[in-house]
């Protein structure tokens, strides 16, 4: 383990506690299905989300948010022309932004928008490995993650089993998480505008990305725990990210 990835996760402790502290606003182009329980999420966890994708009001309220979550889980013409909307005054303004290209594995059109959108930059890109492997037009290996995030100057948070966290130069996996939360719909789009959240505070994309993908995997585990099934869960993650402290999510990080 590299120097740095050993201090994540009190690094990622910092970073949990400067949303809390700072209150980032997080403009959402989101899921229609994700938008409560998105919402909610960056509520529990300090931020404060905001949704709107109307033509006259989404550069001003873009204007005024911290960060930029672009989800393309719902593929909408409203949508598209508001997320494009969106990314031109977050760039002018120098703003963060992610994008999580929800289901690109499954429709060229939505894979065709992925694609002209990384020509953009996203600060943070948050995708799985099927996701992954679309963009990339090849399977995944460390080699053409590190190169892809190199390409678009992006870092790459790539979640299943273990979370892959990539940039140029720095890489790290991360451990945490529990199969609950892939029952439950909505919690990967959650988990991205919570990463929009830390991109807001940190001005390091990687550590901001790690920090994320580290404090959600060790909440939904805290959640899972205490959870009965799904629907439980689904409440039980909201009070998990509220309460999770410094100490427990040191003990629980797994990073390596």
């Amino acid at each position: 383990m590299q120097a740095l990835e050993s201090e994540l996760p009190n690094l990622a402790g910092d970073v949990m506690e400067r949303v809390r502290a700072n209150r980032p606003r997080v403009h959402c182009i989101t899921n229609a299905v994700a938008q409560t329980y998105t919402a909610n999420v960056l509520l529990a966890a300090g931020a404060i989300p905001s949704m709107t994708i109307a033509a006259k009001e989404i550069v001003p309220f873009v204007q005024r948010a911290d960060a930029l979550l672009v989800n393309l889980g719902t593929f909408d013409t409203e949508r598209q022309k508001a997320s494009l909307a969106a990314i031109a005054a977050v760039t002018k303004a120098k703003k963060p932004w992610v994008l999580d290209p929800v289901f690109i594995d499954r429709s060229a059109p939505r894979a065709a928008l992925a694609k002209k959108l990384m020509a953009k930059s996203p600060t943070a890109l948050r995708l799985n490995q099927a996701e992954f492997e679309t963009l990339a037009g090849g399977k995944f290996s460390e080699r053409s993650i590190q190169h892809y995030a190199a390409k678009y100057r992006s870092v790459i948070g790539m979640t299943g089993e273990a979370d892959h966290v990539r940039d140029a130069r720095r890489s790290a996996v991360v451990g945490n998480g529990h199969p609950l939360m892939a029952k439950v719909t909505a919690m990967g789009c959650a988990g991205s505008a919570y990463l929009a959240a830390c991109l807001a505070v940190e001005k390091d994309p990687w550590l901001a990305t790690a920090a994320a993908l580290i404090i959600f995997g060790v909440a939904g585990e805290i959640a899972a725990a205490r959870a009965r099934g799904p629907g439980s869960f689904a409440v039980e993650m909201l009070d998990a990210l509220h309460n999770l402290d410094r100490a427990t999510l040191v003990k629980k990080a797994k990073v390596k």
